[in-house]
């Protein structure tokens, strides 16, 4: 099956503490069924030192389940669901079923 959301995508969150915020998706864990999403699931870390990083307590992005986030439609930027269409040259893109709009290329 064809990824909906892909890397550099921008999406809407559905559910959890940070629903209705949007984010550009960092990393896809497509055996996981999860996502990183920029800003979003945030969680506070203990870090040990190394010869790069300092020790202390970091926030960093958690993964969050696919079904919990939905694409962000080009034109309004709500929440939309993703379809696919064959263009006339045989190229498959991703079509917002919300507005219709083309989401790549």
């Amino acid at each position: 099956m064809a990824a909906k959301i892909k890397k550099g995508d921008t999406v809407v969150v559905l559910t959890g503490r940070d629903k209705g915020k949007s984010g550009e998706v960092i990393q896809v864990l497509p055996t996981d069924g999860k996502a990183l999403v920029r800003g979003i699931n945030m969680v506070r870390r203990h870090q040990k030192q190394t010869q790069t990083q300092e020790a202390g307590i970091v926030s960093k992005e958690a993964p969050i389940h696919m079904s919990n986030i939905a694409l962000a439609d080009p034109k309004d930027g709500k929440a939309t669901r993703v379809g696919f269409k064959v263009q006339d040259d045989g190229t498959k893109v991703r079509v917002a079923k919300r507005s219709g709009d083309l989401i790549d290329g």
